[in-house]
C-alpha cells in the first residue's frame, strides 16, 4: 500500500473535515479498501504497544438485518438510561439526537458496520484501542468514506456476541457503521480553543 497514492488528500483536510456521517448511499466498499482502513487503524498507538484490538467486519445483508435489531434495542435502551423515552420525547433542534435516531432505524442500509473490539475486558484495554478509531475515521475520510462511532448497551451485548461467535472476554468498545456519505463532510463545528486550554495552570491562557 502506497499512502501517497491509497490516500489522495492532506491529513490537515482530513482532520478538519472529519463529521459524524449517517446517511450512506447504497454502493458497497470494496474489501481491499476496508483492508487499507483496518490497517491504518492498527497503526495507532496502545499501552505498552499491547495492540489489543480486533475488529469485525459485518458486511452480509442478512448479517446487518439481524444486527440492526439488536442495535435498534440498544438505541433505545440508552435512551431510557436518559429518561427518552420515545421520539416525541426528544427536542426537534435536538439535531443530533434525531439523527442518531434514524441511523438506528436504517444502520443495515450501511455497506460495512465494524464492530470496534478490545480483546480483554477493562478500561486499561478500552483506552488503548480507542485511538485506533481515529486513524479508521481518517483513513476512511481520505477515502471518501464516512462513518461514526456508536456504542452498544450492556442488554444486548451478550446477545451480539453470541451473533457472531465472539469470544466471552472480548470487549466489544465501539460499533462504527461505514459508507459512501450522502451529503457532504465538513467543515465542523468545534468550541474555540481558548475555551478548552490553559497554560501552566487551570485557566491561564494559552
Amino acid at each position: 500500500m502506497n499512502p501517497n497514492e491509497r490516500f489522495p488528500i492532506s491529513l490537515g483536510e482530513a482532520i478538519f473535515t472529519l463529521r459524524a456521517i449517517r446517511r450512506f448511499k447504497n454502493e458497497p466498499i470494496d474489501n481491499e479498501i476496508i483492508k487499507d482502513i483496518l490497517l491504518s487503524a492498527t497503526q495507532a498507538p496502545s499501552g505498552g504497544n499491547s495492540q489489543p484490538w480486533h475488529f469485525l467486519v459485518i458486511k452480509d445483508k442478512k448479517q446487518k438485518q439481524e444486527f440492526a435489531e439488536l442495535y435498534h434495542q440498544a438505541w433505545w435502551a440508552k435512551r431510557a438510561d436518559q429518561g427518552i423515552y420515545k421520539p416525541e420525547d426528544i427536542a426537534e433542534n435536538n439535531k443530533t439526537t434525531l439523527s442518531a435516531m434514524k441511523l438506528s432505524d436504517e444502520i443495515a442500509t450501511a455497506p460495512a458496520i465494524i464492530l470496534v473490539c478490545a480483546t480483554a475486558q477493562g478500561s486499561g484495554h478500552m483506552g488503548s484501542v480507542i485511538p485506533a478509531v481515529q486513524n479508521l475515521l481518517l483513513t476512511a475520510r481520505s477515502l471518501g468514506i464516512g462513518g461514526t462511532i456508536t456504542t452498544l448497551h450492556p442488554s444486548v451485548e451478550g446477545q451480539v456476541k453470541s451473533m457472531f461467535n465472539m469470544p466471552e472476554n472480548v470487549q466489544i468498545v465501539y460499533c462504527v457503521p461505514i459508507g459512501y456519505p450522502k451529503g457532504n463532510f465538513g467543515p465542523v463545528q468545534r468550541k474555540p480553543l481558548a475555551e478548552v486550554t490553559s497554560l501552566g495552570v487551570w485557566g491561564e491562557p494559552l
